[in-house]
This record gives structure tokens, sequence and C-alpha cells, in this order.
């Protein structure tokens, strides 16, 4: 341990991190995964979906943006939080439509790795079966708003990588949708090589024609779970 790093303890198992870290970047560093889903690396820090909620010092936080302290007890590995994460992540699914047998993003949708990751076979609550509003008018790109899980990935993407602002929010509550800057999506600067397309973790903004590209068996979670890039052990490695 360096001078400068600071000494915190998750699940009883004390790693360094480096002032200024948030909880997950140094979780991460450590080769320990904390489960997120609407973080993404280069993009400020949101906190929307708290997938990530550990336990500090015995209060709930966000990991992806409650930043380390010196003597920090997190608890991330518990009964209590897997099954808050088992929920919040099926109340994501039955909120929405996601039918991943036909949809394109399956074995690259993050939402649906990480249902696998918690062994949700079936939902635990009720399907809400919205009819929200599709967008096929770009020639490149697909909008579906009832696969948005409301990340905020392509909006945050599309103003901090992309440079356009594309993407943001109408309504309030469960009125709450994915907007775009223009008439429809057609009528915006968006391109589907731009980096808010790929953001997504989902099956709600996709680009077109490259969906079954990639065989079954190659996909990203075909291959390792989600999280074994950070976590070794998930990936049997």
């Amino acid at each position: 341990m360096t001078d400068s790093n600071l000494s915190l303890t998750i699940d009883g198992r004390r790693i360094e991190a480096r002032p200024g870290q948030t909880i997950l970047e140094a979780t991460d560093a450590a080769g320990v995964y904390v489960p997120r889903l609407c973080w993404m690396k280069g993009l400020v820090p949101f906190g929307a979906c708290r997938v990530c909620t550990v336990r500090v010092n015995g209060r709930p936080q966000a990991a992806c943006t409650q930043p380390v302290a010196a003597g920090m007890v997190i608890e991330n590995d518990t009964e209590e939080l897997r099954a808050l994460r088992r929920d919040l992540i099926d109340m994501l699914f039955v909120e929405g439509n996601h039918f991943c047998m036909i949809c394109e993003k399956s074995g690259n949708c993050e939402l649906q790795a990480l249902a696998y990751r918690f062994g949700i076979a079936a939902p635990g609550y009720p399907f809400l079966f919205p009819q929200r509003a599709l967008d096929a008018s770009h020639p490149g790109i697909f909008l579906d708003r009832n696969r948005c899980v409301l990340c905020a990935r392509c909006v945050r993407a599309s103003r901090e990588l992309d440079g356009k602002a594309v993407f943001g929010f109408t309504g309030r509550g469960p009125a709450k949708r994915i907007a775009v800057n223009g008439e429809d999506l057609a009528r915006t600067d968006a391109e589907a090589t731009d980096r808010a397309v790929a953001a997504c973790p989902t099956g709600s903004l996709v680009a077109k024609r490259v969906g079954y590209a990639v065989p079954v068996g190659r996909r990203r979670f075909d291959r390792d779970p989600i999280g074994s890039e950070i976590e070794p052990a998930a990936a049997g490695k």
C-alpha cells in the first residue's frame, strides 16, 4: 500500500483504493464484481438503476457514485443485496417488453445477462405489457422504447462522447420516455456508428442489419457470464 492509497474492506477482504475513486472503480481494480446496468466506462456516473447498491458502514449506497473513504466497510455479496438486485432486474423485465428469444440483442444484452447471473428464470411480478412508440424512421438505427430501461446511457453517450445531444427524456414517473431532438430519429444527426447506439445495454437502441451477424455461441455473453472481465472466477479462470 502506498502512502497515498486508502484501505477499505469489502465482504471481509481488505483492498486498496486511490483517493477520488468511486467504490465501483476501486472494486473493479481489485477484481471484485459489483453488478451494474446504468454505469458505463467513459461516462459520468448517473446512479439511476441502483443495481450497484452496496452497504457502506451499514447504509445503502450506489457504488458507481459513492467516493471511497479510508476505513470503509462495504458489503456487496450478501443475500439481502442479491435479493434486492434480483427484484430490481425482475421489475425492469416486467415493466417493458423484453422478448429475449426474438430480440436481436440476445446474447449481447446486459439486462438478459444479469438475469442469468441472478438465476431469474421466470418473472416474479405481473407483466405490464406497455405499448410505447417505436421509431424505425432512421435508415441505420431502430429505437424500441418498449425495451428501454431508462438507464440514460444513450443520453449521456450522445452528449459526452458524440457531442450531439440526440437523446433526452420526456415525461415523469411511469410516463417517462426516451425522446430525440427531432420530429423522429431520421430528422436528427444520429448515425449508426455513434457511441450512443452502442451504449444501449438492451435491445432498445440497435443498429439495423447487424443484429444477427454474430452466430449463437459466439455472442458476448454466450462465451462468458457478465462480470467475468472483472472477476476471473466468474469465467472459471
